[in-house]
């Protein structure tokens, strides 16, 4: 392909001319807080431009992954709809830390655009800073002054931040033609119709002040990126990314998973494709490099991405997960230079076709009135998206505001921002931007006007838990029935009911509806919107009729264990606060019958003494045994009452539910809770984890599920307790005695392996020859295969060798080791060439460097044919 082949050229090129050919560093810029993913190939240099660090080379150069959807760098609007623009790209670059600056820079710069590139001399320009006089002069041995222009700062001078390394630019544009542009030069031209901007060249020389004047760094350095896919497109001659042979492939493999034809003239087909080809390069290797959809910073923009991607397969015909089958062909084209890939294969797949089945899901649900909405916004004479309409998307749907704006831009169409501000600030929600997406069998267009027709369906599970209702509606299918037979699955809408929905991390009940011998059991329950309550179940025998009375009762038993982990919760937050600041933040919560988790913003691990003491603080609560009260305020007053956690991103209403537990843990909470906190009994943290960057986790029960914790450590502390014949309480005193006799065994067996090694030492001089003016030293070992790299190197020195082979046999294998000094070498030598020679005798395989190298095989029996083979070959090298 030519992409890896102008990849492979450009680094040889840079390799040649003294730079360290340094690896893509991750899209995940885990040691860089202040970027969610690597947009260009000097992050990974910043320290060293910074002057934080130094490394073993001065010059590098590199083809780097990077990424660009956000922030400075968002590009994902243009994504499709040009024929440059893409999230994932590779950025190639070259990099100077005070070895060379502006005149190499520019030398190299162009070599490779007329050597390596091969473009042709007069399709090129450059600009410069209008006030950088040295760029200006050294692009005049290489070009017409007439094809060099000044540009203005915005456009030519780079700084890193509001302060530090800054410095002019110095940009490489290709003249495509005429026919795309009637601009005469790239200053005409800034959407890059006609003149294509292919590297930039950064000379950072100055540090900028807080007071905006600059000075001289002590150190100048050189920055210069190079896009790959852009390059190609040139080459090509089709002056545009998508049309390259890595897009060429994956658009021809989606037209075949999707059934889609490719119609390169029609510019909503083609970007369709285009946008689902680029977001697939940047889900994978964001995926390959640890990160994955999710509701939070990075994970977001991912799940925005494959949201996106799907959306535009729909548009193609898609129904169903497809990413996934076209993973395989971005790893034929991409796989051989980055491994990773395949290596990573199965779980990129894993995760991309869990988030296409939840997005399907969703659009399933708001799929019909999203079409509806933008079939509206076409016929409207504004050409707009409504402000009511985009708030329903948003607040029905769980369709982000972000993406609401691109389906617009998708369909040519406005959003009236202003109106849908106004609906926004009125109702007093903040969406979680998708973050609490809710699935219902039934789509939720089913329960518009239901309430015009039914009274709302009211929770009283606050106080009952059990309640005598009447059915308001049965859905089955997705549609509304009058009757429920046995066996048949089902929504079932009751006028008032026990039964928790599912909200604020809070599990859903379960329980049974019956009516005389009829009994539908309840697995599920949602709320799709504030008035409606969904109990989704399968009627077990019997049955059920709309506007018939029944019982509804929920599991009690699971309610109350649900129940202790939720106030467990509660004070599990506010210890955490107490311990490690007021800094703490809930980031995301489980409550169910068997444990509670708990996700917190924290920069840091969470000490084991600072654990303990989180625990003594709730345990020391609980044991007052403080009653947990209830009560309403209107969201107004709470918002003007500080010692109340609310969370910024849920969803509250004019008035709000207080859980109060004697005045010190205060929080909006719509969930279940224990009348007094001495109910839970005892509380114990299991695990403490990070989970995302910045983000914490704890997981811990309480009551029932606490003590079985216990009961089941103290089963294992006996148990290891009878194994060593000791009383329990004197456990701890055994093992340390057991700890100490196995260090003194370590000591002693180090001992005899270093006499035994002395022994061995002491014979190995009869095995020495001289072969010509060469002393070598050829022979089998006893000794552990772990010892034989530190034993060879001690020997070779020792013994003031010239070559050396040794072999060790091992549980029916065998290692051998090869080394070769200088003097060896010259005469032709190499002890990976002689490794690569000997590794088939022993069945193995191995390698190494030419002064070194090592081998392991499966026939020990073949030694003796090792050491034979080896003395010919130096014989024949004398």
């Amino acid at each position: 392909m030519l992409s890896q082949e102008i990849r492979s050229k450009f680094l040889n090129y840079f390799k040649t001319n003294q730079h360290s050919v340094v690896p893509s560093s991750s899209v995940i810029p885990h040691d860089d807080p202040t970027l969610l993913f690597t947009n260009a190939g000097m992050n990974q240099f910043k320290d060293l431009f910074l002057g934080h660090s130094t490394r073993n080379y001065k010059a590098a150069t590199t083809s780097q992954k990077c990424i660009r959807v956000g922030g400075k760098h968002n590009d994902l609007d243009n994504v499709g709809h040009t024929s440059r623009h893409m999230t994932f790209f590779e950025m190639l670059g070259n990099f100077s830390f005070g070895d060379y600056f502006k005149k190499e820079a520019i030398q190299f710069a162009f070599e490779v655009t007329i050597n390596i590139y091969g473009f042709a001399k007069d399709k090129i320009w450059v600009t410069v800073y209008e006030e950088d006089e040295d760029s200006l002069n050294l692009w005049k041995s290489y070009l017409p002054e007439e094809r060099i222009i000044k540009m203005g700062k915005k456009d030519n001078f780079w700084t890193m931040g509001d302060t530090g390394p800054c410095g002019p630019c110095s940009e490489l544009f290709y003249d495509c033609g005429e026919h795309l542009s009637s601009a005469k030069n790239p200053k005409e031209d800034p959407e890059g119709l006609r003149f294509l901007e292919f590297w930039n060249l950064v000379f950072m020389e100055f540090d900028l002040q807080k007071d905006g004047s600059v000075k001289e760094l002590p150190q100048k350095g050189v920055d210069t990126g190079s896009g790959l896919e852009r390059v190609v497109s040139i080459l090509e001659g089709t002056y545009n990314v998508f049309h390259i042979d890595i897009f060429k492939k994956l658009i021809q493999k989606i037209s075949s998973v999707i059934g889609a034809e490719y119609k390169i003239d029609d510019p909503d087909i083609s970007s369709a494709f285009h946008v689902i080809a680029d977001h697939l390069r940047s889900l994978c290797f964001a995926i390959v490099d640890g990160a994955q959809p999710s509701n939070i910073e990075r994970g977001y923009v991912l799940r925005k991405l494959l949201r996106r991607a799907v959306r535009y397969a729909k548009l193609l015909g898609a129904n169903k997960p497809f990413l996934a089958e076209l993973v395989p062909t971005l790893i034929d084209c991409m796989g051989s230079d980055f491994g990773e890939l395949k290596a990573s294969q199965e779980r990129i797949c894993e995760i991309l076709t869990i988030e296409e089945e939840s997005f399907f899901k969703t659009l399933k649900r708001g799929g019909n009135i999203l079409s509806s909405i933008i079939e509206k916004a076409r016929n409207s004479n504004s050409k707009e998206i409504s402000g009511e309409d985009a708030f329903k998307l948003k607040d029905t749907y769980g369709f982000p505001l972000e993406e609401i704006l691109l389906i617009a831009r998708d369909h040519h169409l406005q959003v009236n921002l202003e109106a849908y501000s106004i609906l926004e600030e009125k109702a007093k929600e903040l969406s979680k931007n998708a973050r609490s997406s809710h699935e219902y069998e039934a789509g939720s267009t089913l329960f518009e006007g239901f309430t015009q027709k039914y009274s709302a369906s009211e929770f009283v599970g606050y106080t009952q838990d059990e309640t005598e209702s009447s059915i308001l509606a049965i859905i089955k299918g997705g549609e509304f029935v009058e009757t429920l037979n046995e066996g048949q699955e089902a929504l079932i809408i009751l006028d008032q009911t026990p039964f928790y929905a599912e909200k604020g991390g809070q599990v859903t009940d379960i329980g049974v509806i019956s009516h005389h011998s009829a009994q539908f059991k309840v697995t599920e329950v949602k709320s799709p919107n504030a008035d409606i309550i969904t109990h989704k179940g399968v009627l077990q025998k019997g049955t059920l009729i709309a506007g018939e009375p029944v019982t509804a009762k929920i599991d009690i038993t699971r309610r109350e264990l649900i129940e202790n982990n939720h106030s467990a919760t509660h004070l599990l937050h506010w210890a955490l606060q107490k311990v490690l600041g007021e800094h703490i933040k809930q980031a995301g919560s489980l409550v169910d019958e068997n444990r509670l988790r708990f996700d917190f913003n924290h920069h840091k691990s969470v000490s084991k003494n600072q654990l303990k003491e989180i625990e003594m603080l709730v345990n020391s609560r609980i044991r007052e045994n403080h009653p947990v009260k209830s009560y309403e305020l209107s969201l107004e007053d709470v918002q003007n009452q500080s010692d109340i956690k609310q969370f910024f991103g849920d969803k509250y209403g004019s008035v709000v539910r207080v859980i109060d537990i004697a005045d010190f843990s205060k929080e909006l909470c719509g969930g279940t809770h224990v009348q007094n906190l001495g109910r839970l009994g005892f509380f114990k943290i299991l695990k403490e984890s990070s989970i995302a960057q910045g983000v914490r986790r704890i997981e811990a029960v309480s009551a029932n599920r606490s003590e079985e914790f216990i009961y089941n450590l103290q089963d294992q502390l006996e148990s290891l307790a009878m194994k060593l014949s000791t009383p329990l309480n004197k456990l701890a005193i055994s093992l340390d005695k057991l700890v100490e006799e196995s260090v003194n065994l370590k000591a002693e067996l180090k001992k005899f392996k270093a006499k035994a090694l002395q022994s061995q030492k002491s014979h190995l001089d009869k095995s020495i020859q001289t072969i010509q003016t060469l002393k070598v030293l050829s022979c089998p070992l006893e000794i552990d295969p772990k010892e034989l790299n530190p034993f060879a190197n001690s020997i070779f020195s020792e013994k003031d060798l010239n070559l050396l082979l040794f072999g060790v046999k091992s549980e029916g294998k065998c290692q051998i080791l090869v080394k070769v000094d200088d003097k060896a070498q010259k005469i032709g030598l190499s002890a990976k060439a002689i490794i690569k020679q000997l590794s088939p005798l022993i069945k193995g395989g191995g390698g190494g460097k030419d002064d070194q190298a090592q081998a392991g095989g499966t026939n020990p029996d073949g030694l003796a044919d090792v050491f034979e083979t080896f003395i010919t070959l130096v014989k024949e090298k004398c």
